[in-house]
């Protein structure tokens, strides 16, 4: 595995990533930011959190595998999500989890969750972009 994720002591640990990756591959993946979109371009999910985060992670998981790479070898995911509040975090752990499942791994690298005031399209409220590292 070229990706190593960690929580070192004297920062927080957190249940849902882990605050630090290193990487030891040799290829880069850069996954864009994936949103709700089936494969015809169709939105998943209208108005549903935790359906678009669901679709979001698995289309980031189409991306990776497409380049030959899965979740275990992302490095670090930047999470954007409209109109963000912290009231929303169960929502989107519960898109997570749904993914995971259905993935067969957590994904958890080191991430940034940032609240925008809209996306590219108006239908779309969270958009997950990736970066992985695979030999």
């Amino acid at each position: 595995m070229a990706i190593t994720l960690m929580n070192p002591s004297g920062l927080p640990e957190i249940d849902t990533y882990r605050q630090v990756s290193t990487a030891t591959g040799s290829k880069l993946v850069f996954v864009a930011g994936q949103v709700a979109w089936d494969a015809e371009g169709a939105t998943v999910g209208a108005g549903d959190l935790a359906v678009q985060v669901e679709r979001c992670y698995l289309n980031v998981a189409t991306a990776l595998a497409e380049a030959g790479a899965t979740f275990d070898d992302v490095a670090k995911v930047t999470v954007y999500v409209v109109d963000w509040t912290p009231d929303k975090m169960p929502l989107f752990l519960e898109g997570v989890a749904r993914a995971a499942a259905k993935l067969g791994v957590t994904p958890v690298p080191p991430g940034t969750l940032v609240g925008v005031a809209a996306l590219a399209s108006p239908e779309h409220l969270v958009e997950v972009e990736a970066t992985a590292v695979i030999d």
